[in-house]
C-alpha cells in the first residue's frame, strides 16, 4: 500500500492573527528536542510497518513554519525517511515556506536535501492587508522569496493567497491575481479567509474593531479568481487550487481522494487502513512518549464503512472533476447513487450538483456554496 507522508513542523516566528493551527514559539532547545523525537518517530514506524506499507508517493512539510528550522534539518529528516521508507521515483517533496523565514542559503539547503516543490505563503501583495493578517513579511519580501526560489533551482512553486480579508476590495484582489500570474508559478492556491473562533482576527471582528468582508464581495472575488486564472492557462482542479499542466499537488490529491497518509510530528493526523489517529499536540508530551519508544498517539478512531463512504463523497466533491462513481463502487461494492439518492436528487434540483461522464460534481453555482453541499453527506 503506497501512502503519503505529512510532517508537521510546529514552530513560528510569530503566529498569524487568523491562524488556529498548532504552533509554538521558536527556540533552539525546542527545535533540538523536536528533531530528535521526529527522527525517533520515523524509525519507530519504519521498524513496525510492513514493507508494502512503507512506499511513499509524496512528502509534505507543513506547519507552523517549516522554514524556521535550521537549513540542515531537512537533510537529517529526509535521510531518516529514506532509511525507513521507500520513496517512489519522482516522489513529490513539498515544504511550506514563509517569505519572512527564507534566504538563499536555506533554499539551496532544501534543494540539496531533496526538496523539489516549494509552497510559499504570500497571501497578499498589499502590505496593509498583510498587516491585518498579522503576517511577518512584506509584499516586497514575497517577491524576493519567489526570485530566490527560482535562483535556488525550484521549478515547481505554489503560491498561497487569501481573499475576503477585512478591508480588501475587489480591485485589491484583482491586482494580487495579476501580479501572481506575472510571477508564473506552477501552482496557485486561493483561499477564502476563515474567521476561526478564538483567533485574534475573529475576536477583533466580534468587538467591531474591523469589519468582516461581505459575503457577496467574497463570492465575487472567488468567481473572479476562477475566470482570471483559467483564462491564463491554470486548470481549476480543486475548489481552491489551480495548476499548470501536470502540476497538480500530488500530496493534497491523496486527501481529496481519501487515500492513506501517515502524519508525523506534534498534532499530525493520519489515516491508515481505515483508522484515523492524531498525535499528542504538545511538544513535551510528543517527545516524552517517543523517548520511551512509544507511539505519540493521543486518540484513535476506526472508521465505519459509512464513515469512509461519507468522507469519500465530501472530500471528492472538492475536486472540480468530482467523485468518480465507478471508483466509488469498486472501493465499497455499493453505488453512491443508491446510498445518497435523496441527497443527490435534492442538491441536483437546487442546481448545486450534476452528473457528468460518470462523475458527480459541483456545478458552477455549487462551487461557492460547497459547504452547504458537503453537510448533506456528513
Amino acid at each position: 500500500m503506497s501512502i503519503g507522508l505529512y510532517i508537521h513542523v510546529p514552530f513560528c516566528i510569530k503566529k498569524c492573527l487568523y491562524c488556529d493551527f498548532i504552533s509554538y514559539p521558536l527556540s533552539g532547545r525546542a527545535v533540538k528536542s523536536y528533531l530528535a523525537s521526529l527522527v525517533g518517530e520515523i524509525n519507530l514506524y519504519g521498524s513496525a510497518l510492513a514493507d508494502e506499507d512503507k512506499i511513499i508517493t509524496s512528502i509534505f512539510f507543513g506547519g507552523g513554519t517549516p522554514t524556521t528550522l535550521p537549513a540542515g534539518s531537512f537533510k537529517i529528516v529526509l535521510d531518516a525517511v529514506r532509511s525507513s521508507f521507500v520513496l517512489t521515483a519522482g516522489c513529490e517533496v513539498t515544504v511550506e515556506a514563509n517569505p519572512g523565514a527564507i534566504d538563499g542559503a536555506g533554499l539551496a539547503g532544501l534543494r540539496q536535501a531533496g526538496v523539489n516543490r516549494l509552497s510559499i505563503g504570500v497571501q497578499s501583495f498589499h502590505d496593509r492587508l498583510l498587516h491585518v493578517l498579522g503576517r511577518v513579511h512584506s509584499a516586497e519580501q514575497a517577491v524576493q522569496a519567489v526570485q530566490l526560489a527560482r535562483k535556488a533551482g525550484f521549478d515547481n512553486l505554489n503560491l498561497d493567497f487569501i481573499f475576503g480579508i477585512p478591508g480588501q476590495t475587489n480591485h485589491d484582489w484583482r491586482e494580487t491575481l495579476h501580479q501572481a500570474v506575472e510571477m508564473a508559478p506552477e501552482h496557485i492556491a486561493a483561499y477564502g479567509l476563515q474567521l476561526e473562533e478564538g483567533t485574534p482576527l475573529a475576536q477583533a471582528v466580534e468587538r467591531g474593531e474591523i469589519c468582516a468582508c461581505p459575503e457577496e464581495t467574497e463570492i465575487t472575488m472567488y468567481r473572479d479568481t476562477i475566470a482570471f486564472l483559467t483564462a491564463h492557462g491554470y486548470s481549476h482542479y480543486e475548489i481552491s487550487n489551480f495548476a499548470g499542466p501536470g502540476r497538480q499537488c500530488a500530496h493534497n490529491l491523496l486527501y481529496w481522494l481519501n487515500r492513506p497518509y501517515l502524519g508525523l510530528g506534534p498534532a499530525a493526523h493520519s489515516l491508515i487502513k481505515g483508522v484515523r489517529f492524531a498525535n499528542d499536540i504538545s511538544l513535551a508530551g510528543y517527545s516524552a512518549k517517543l523517548s520511551r519508544e512509544e507511539y505519540p498517539v493521543e486518540n484513535k478512531i476506526r472508521l465505519s464503512a459509512a464513515d469512509e463512504m461519507s468522507e469519500t463523497m465530501f472530500l471528492g466533491l472538492r475536486l472540480t472533476g468530482g467523485v468518480d462513481l465507478d471508483r466509488f463502487y469498486r472501493r465499497f461494492g455499493r453505488r453512491a447513487e443508491d446510498i445518497y439518492r435523496h441527497e443527490i436528487e435534492g442538491l441536483s434540483k437546487k442546481g448545486l450538483l450534476e452528473m457528468s461522464a460518470g462523475h458527480l460534481r459541483l456545478t458552477a453555482k455549487g462551487l461557492p456554496l460547497a459547504n452547504i453541499v458537503f453537510r448533506e453527506f456528513v
